[in-house]
């Protein structure tokens, strides 16, 4: 189990919140976060309530203000523990919607969804085994999406604004 802690001001200041579990609305017990302290575990933290918005990923650490781990803003509204995984990492990818179209299979890290598939748009996955994080761009870099183990027959479905997806990185447990 996993424990973060979010600071309403800058350098662990002001009024603070602990949270151990998934929290839907942490609005509603401080009006801004401008730091981060997980103690331990791994968390996406979402800039919308409803786990909505830019997601960070962020794991055992300090985060003294928003810009560590590469917020826009200070608004943080919910978070989602991570579970940890047994080790064993699979995923498909899909180049259509509903699992269409050709079929990539991945077990490793991808820093260039476009080197490995010469592609770059992904509309469905199945999440076979372990967590995983898709970016926006190529190297880990620019938005990223939580993949936990199921089905996403659109990329709509993991907050994707778009099938663009340019690297992916397995979330490797602390």
């Amino acid at each position: 189990m996993g424990k973060i802690i979010f600071f309403e001001e800058k350098n662990f200041g002001g009024r603070h919140y602990e949270c151990s579990e998934d929290c839907t609305d942490l609005h509603s017990h401080f009006r801004q976060c401008n730091s981060i302290r997980v103690e331990s575990g791994c968390f996406m933290i979402y800039e919308n309530t409803g786990y909505m918005g830019h997601q960070y990923f962020v794991c055992q650490g300090e985060y003294p203000d928003f810009q560590k781990w590469m917020g826009a803003n200070d608004s943080i509204c919910s978070c989602r523990v991570i579970p940890q995984c047994k080790n064993s990492y699979k995923l498909s990818l899909y180049e259509r919607t509903e699992f269409g179209g050709q079929t990539m299979d991945l077990m490793e890290n991808c820093p260039s969804v476009m080197d490995c598939f010469h592609t770059n748009d992904i509309f469905s996955c199945k999440v076979k085994e372990g967590n995983w994080l898709f970016y926006e761009h190529p190297n880990y870099e620019g938005r990223m999406y939580l993949m936990m183990p199921g089905e996403y027959r659109r990329f709509s479905e993991w907050g994707g604004v778009n099938a663009r997806v340019g690297s992916i990185r397995r979330i490797v447990d602390n």
